[in-house]
Parts: C-alpha cells; structure tokens; sequence
C-alpha cells in the first residue's frame, strides 16, 4: 500500500491486478485500485476535484480530471476516512498512476492540493 499525508489529509491506495476483465492476447489489462482518504487535521474538509497522471510502461501518458471521486464530493470531518473503489485500463503489462485532489477547508473555503502517492499497476506474470 502507497500512503501519503499532505496538510493533514492522508491518502492510501491499494491495487489489483483484474484478470477476469484482461484479455493480454489483445494488449488489454484491467486494474482496480482501492483508495482511502482520511482527515488527519482539526479541520473539516470536502473533496472538490481529482486529477489523475496515468503512464504504460510504453511510454503513453494520458490525464484524467474531474469533479469529485466516483460521483461524489465527500465531505470529512476530523478523524473520519472515505473510502472508494475505481479502475483503470492499460495497454501494457505495467504502468502507474499518480496525482493529487483538490480540497477544501469548510471553516474558511480555503482550497488546497492533496497529493496521490505515485502507485504502480502490475499484472502477476510480469512478476515472474
């Protein structure tokens, strides 16, 4: 598990390798990673955006941003966790992710930027 704490919020993210929906004879590999969020500071807190940095080992990167994670801009208060399940697609055996989400603080609407530990997707057999 990659963690990271930025400004008092502390971001883990855990991967699966999905060989059920991975097809490697047409360069298709499907990952799912499981990221859990939690307000370490005195403050509470809302998740606003995300913004993800996707690499293959060929070389492609690709962005993706947004409002919220999975359709939701969850909002936490000292001490409480959120956490989601996402996926990600890649056309090589191995790649990895990372980015960073932006918050803000409920008692003043100050935003800020929360990094997403840098994390790598690998499926098993190129572990052998």
């Amino acid at each position: 598990m990659d963690t990271q704490t930025t400004q008092g919020v502390k971001v883990s993210v855990e991967t699966f390798y999905q060989p059920e929906y991975s097809n490697p004879v047409n360069a298709e590999y499907m990952f799912a990673y499981q990221v859990t969020i939690e307000n370490v500071s005195s403050n509470t807190v809302k998740l606003l955006r995300r913004q993800w940095y996707i690499y293959d080992s060929n070389g492609v990167a690709r962005q993706v941003e947004g409002e919220g994670v999975v359709g939701r801009q969850p909002v936490l208060e000292p001490g409480e966790k959120h956490q989601y399940v996402s996926g990600c697609n890649l056309r090589t055996e191995m790649g990895k992710m990372k980015g960073y989400y932006t918050m803000e603080r409920q008692n003043d609407e100050l935003r800020f930027t929360v990094t997403i530990p840098e994390f790598h997707l690998i499926a098993p057999t190129k572990l052998n």
